[in-house]
């Protein structure tokens, strides 16, 4: 069976990054991004047997829903220098490893892995991909959109740190957000985003959201509804609130809904994977001085080291101390 596991970079990036303390390199330079981002990935290989592996990143460039939302994404915080100083290392890593990475200016991963998504589960004669499942890696909710029962794409997301995690399907999704995958960017379109910042219509929260959709496929029905009369069931002041935000309500859709038809080009060839033992994520593992990392990567038994000495969090602390996390 072919396995493609798709990782979302900079999910699992910022997970990696909030998940331990600063980690020093011998040349000073904080890399704990790069140590969880790669300890991932040996784990994700272990587990899941890939015969297929890509990362998909952002771009730094805006994308297209800021030039159809000026407001979108406006709240949040900038990335720390920390952080994004552990972007080309977590690429060249990643590039060791020999995964190919796909990102497009103008659009986010989650577009990329979308597409991706979308073309590897055309399983027809005339395709050239050909690919029977697809394990999506993030921790972002709004991938759980692309999670698809039939054509077996199920979705990843790290539960505790980055050392556990569960296996979404439809039923899993429905449980968490209470509407199945199909319905998330109908549920957003109404209840909004505070992380995204996209306004949803005014005072319909999640529960409202959620009772609005049961009986119907999208929001665009419960406007047709609306506007024929057949919402009798819904109250007066929720129906108001809907009306007076109809235009918020289809631009928040727009905004959440994952694109499928990104300009990518996606090489299944490419993609294949035999083994993450190649001699350049060897060497990249011992020029970071990686040991445990390396240790695992090639099979062998680690020595449990001797407990450290307790440290203040916002302590510094060099390789080595935190490699049993993982």
């Amino acid at each position: 069976m072919n396995r493609l596991v798709i990782v979302d970079g900079n999910a699992i990036l910022h997970r990696a990054y909030h998940a331990l303390p600063p980690l020093t390199a011998p040349d000073g330079s904080i890399v704990n991004a790069v140590y969880g981002f790669v300890s991932i990935l040996i784990r994700l290989y272990r587990e899941f047997s890939p015969t297929h592996m890509v990362v998909a990143f952002d771009r730094p460039k805006p994308t297209f829903r800021k030039e159809m939302f000026e407001g979108y994404q406006i709240k949040r915080p900038k990335m720390e220098d920390d952080l994004s100083g552990q972007i080309e290392k977590v690429h060249e890593a990643v590039r060791a490893f020999d995964i190919p990475i796909y990102e497009k200016d103008g659009f986010e991963a989650d577009d990329v892995i979308g597409t991706i998504t979308e073309r590897s589960k055309i399983k027809d004669q005339r395709s050239k991909i050909h690919i029977d499942e697809i394990i999506i890696v993030t921790g972002d909710r709004d991938i759980l959109q692309l999670v698809d029962d039939k054509n077996g794409v199920k979705v990843f997301m790290p539960t505790k740190g980055i050392s556990e995690g569960k296996v979404y399907s439809s039923a899993d999704v429905v449980e968490r957000m209470g509407v199945p995958p199909e319905k998330i960017a109908d549920f957003k379109a109404l209840a909004g985003d505070s992380s995204d910042n996209y306004p949803g219509v005014a005072g319909i929260g999640p529960k409202t959201a959620i009772d609005l959709l049961k009986d119907v496929n999208h929001v665009e029905d419960i406007y047709l509804r609306l506007e024929k009369g057949m919402l009798k069931d819904v109250s007066s002041g929720v129906q108001e609130k809907l009306k007076k935000d109809k235009a918020n309500a289809l631009l928040s859709k727009d905004l959440a809904t994952i694109r499928k038809n990104a300009p990518i080009v996606f090489e299944e060839k490419g993609a294949r994977i035999e083994t993450l033992e190649t001699s350049e994520a060897i060497e990249f593992l011992e020029m970071m001085q990686f040991h445990t990392l390396l240790k695992r990567l090639l099979h062998i038994e680690e020595v449990e080291e001797p407990k450290k000495t307790e440290k203040k969090q916002e302590d510094r602390k060099p390789m080595g101390e935190q490699q049993a996390l993982f």
